[in-house]
């Protein structure tokens, strides 16, 4: 989905996944600010939507998710996975009901796969599932925001600000009245200061819950039986996940930031030590410079120096080795 913001002054183009909405505005840093204190918006519009209506859908949704959703308060956000039945991370998505709806949004792409599943799942429960990307824009005021919520929008309300499901033809009026624009870019900066996985950023084939820190925010340790609990369970209850999400200091000296799935060495070990990991988000922020996530494997010191490619890095402890 194109965004019609992207006819506002300054918008610049976001590529890969993020394409379709604007990249920036013309200033990534003061887009930060603006977030970070408060004001301002950003255009989600690319992301997919899908809405589950009917009176079973939250019982429905409680055997297929992580989530303990079965009892979810009306207007209570929430957010769950869908694992494979190894237990690695297939689905990530960002909820709340509204009474009649519970409203997802997901990553840009992914919502035809995911109800492809959520079809195959309904047997003879009451519920209709529905792809609302093309008549549904997600938009998130950062924390703090004063801006006025338009009436009979579906809002999940979380401590990193809110999301809107707002009727995409109302798209470009909430813009004009909504403050200055912010860009993906900036949104992405916030995102890995607060040390918060992306699916398709933070993950991979292979990755499970525990490694990104999930297990609380998404997953519910005492809920019933869904697909994947017994990897969930094993790993909680008997072991340690193979890898750890960690935060990522780069040096500032350097030009360019280290890719997506740029490789992570000890420091110690030279340009030609054993890959021990590799990043998965990095972005320049408005006051820490350089930084980003990565996995890396579970046994690596918390205090070793790193290297992404060539850049020198200090490791910060998301999840506990």
């Amino acid at each position: 989905m194109k965004s019609p913001l992207l006819s506002l002054p300054g918008a610049v183009p976001a590529e890969g996944v993020d394409e379709g909405v604007a990249a920036h505005y013309g200033d990534l840093f003061r887009e930060q600010r603006a977030l970070a204190d408060g004001t301002g918006f950003v255009d989600l519009s690319h992301r997919g939507v899908v809405a589950v209506t009917g009176d079973d859908r939250l019982s429905w949704l409680h055997l297929l998710l992580t989530q303990h959703v079965s009892d979810l308060p009306t207007g209570e956000a929430t957010e769950a996975l869908i694992l494979s039945a190894n237990g690695h991370i297939e689905h990530a998505l960002y909820l709340v009901d509204d009474g009649t709806t519970v409203w997802a949004h997901v990553e840009p792409g992914s919502q035809e796969a995911l109800i492809a599943y959520l079809e195959s799942m309904k047997f003879f429960y009451r519920v209709e599932v529905a792809d609302r990307t093309a008549d549904t824009a997600v938009v998130h005021l950062p924390a703090g925001s004063i801006t006025e919520v338009p009436e009979g929008v579906a809002v999940r309300e979380t401590p990193y600000g809110r999301d809107l499901f707002l009727p995409r033809e109302r798209l470009e009026a909430f813009a004009d009245r909504a403050g200055p624009p912010a860009g993906i870019l900036a949104h992405e900066a916030l995102r890995v200061e607060q040390h918060r996985p992306r699916l398709g950023f933070e993950t991979d084939h292979r990755t499970i819950p525990h490694e990104l820190g999930w297990i609380g925010t998404a997953v519910h340790l005492q809920k019933g039986c869904y697909r994947g609990q017994e990897t969930v369970a094993r790993v909680h209850n008997l072991g340690k996940p193979p890898r750890r999400l960690v935060f990522l200091h780069l040096d500032g000296s350097e030009v360019h930031l280290p890719p997506n799935g740029a490789e992570v060495r000890l420091a110690d070990d030279g340009p030609d030590g054993r890959k021990i990991g590799f990043v998965t988000t990095s972005v320049r922020h408005h006051e820490l410079g350089p930084v980003a996530l990565a996995l890396v494997k579970r046994n690596v010191p918390v205090d070793a120096r790193l290297m992404a490619e060539t850049t020198a890095a200090a490791q910060e402890t998301v999840v506990e080795p």
